[in-house]
């Protein structure tokens, strides 16, 4: 596991009219400070990546369809330094992924249809707030499958 990256299993309640499915609450330890919820979709078998944020701390999870994250830890500072990371989340994996600042992931979606992701940022979206680098980059020891 890379340094500051943590899963927490999450919970879904459901019956014959649909579902609730958590994923974070302000008691949790691994909850920091609110800046914005948003949503985004991927559409199957598109990479969207490689992104990291300077001071945002981001949770994420994945209610409908699945989704692979990888993770790059090249800080220099890190017992980590170096390590490549992936996790699936979804229906199969409903899980929360907490990233801390300044690591780099991405991210693609099933083949089995549109994926919508969660994230609970500790900040506002602020453009000077981030860095991205093509998901073909080659100083990212990775190779999405194509």
């Amino acid at each position: 596991m890379i340094e500051g990256v943590s899963l927490t299993p999450l919970k879904q309640i459901g019956d014959e009219r649909g579902m609730v499915l958590h994923m974070l609450r302000r008691d949790w330890d691994v909850f920091e400070d609110f800046g914005e919820v948003y949503f985004s979709t991927v559409n199957p078998g598109f990479v969207k990546g490689w992104k990291r944020h300077k001071r945002m701390i981001q949770n994420f999870a994945v209610p409908m369809g699945n989704a692979k994250f990888v993770l790059y830890d090249d800080r220099e500072d890190s017992p980590t330094m170096g390590e490549v990371q992936d996790v699936e989340l979804g229906e199969e994996n409903y899980v929360l992924l907490t990233l801390p600042a300044m690591i780099w992931y991405g991210f693609v979606g099933s083949e089995d249809g549109p994926t919508l992701i969660a994230n609970c940022a500790s900040l506002p979206h602020d453009p000077e707030e981030f860095e991205v680098r093509d998901f073909t980059d080659p100083t990212i020891p990775y190779t999405w499958p194509s």
